[in-house]
């Protein structure tokens, strides 16, 4: 009997020796076409952010952060509508 590669959560669990040793090569098991497409990166944008680093209370990245993913995005969301509100100057 096979072991499932992913748990019910989709998650990937740690390959064993026997799960290597049952790899294919791609050409065996991937249509032409599909082959031709993995490993390609899609047009590349201008950055739209900036990288940067800022101090922030445990308090506020507590509280983004227990929202779960996207925290970061959200802090950014939060800082643009204080823009807004207050202005830019």
């Amino acid at each position: 009997m096979k072991t499932r590669l992913t748990d019910k959560h989709g998650e990937v669990r740690e390959l064993t020796d026997a799960d290597v040793k049952r790899m294919r090569p791609m050409p065996e098991v991937l249509p032409a076409d599909l082959q031709r497409t993995i490993g390609q990166r899609g047009k590349q944008h201008a950055p739209r952010k900036v990288k940067t680093s800022i101090r922030l209370s445990r308090e506020v990245i507590e509280h983004f952060k227990g929202e779960g993913e996207g925290w970061q995005r959200r802090i950014d969301q939060a800082l643009k509508q204080y823009i807004r509100e207050h202005g830019r100057g």
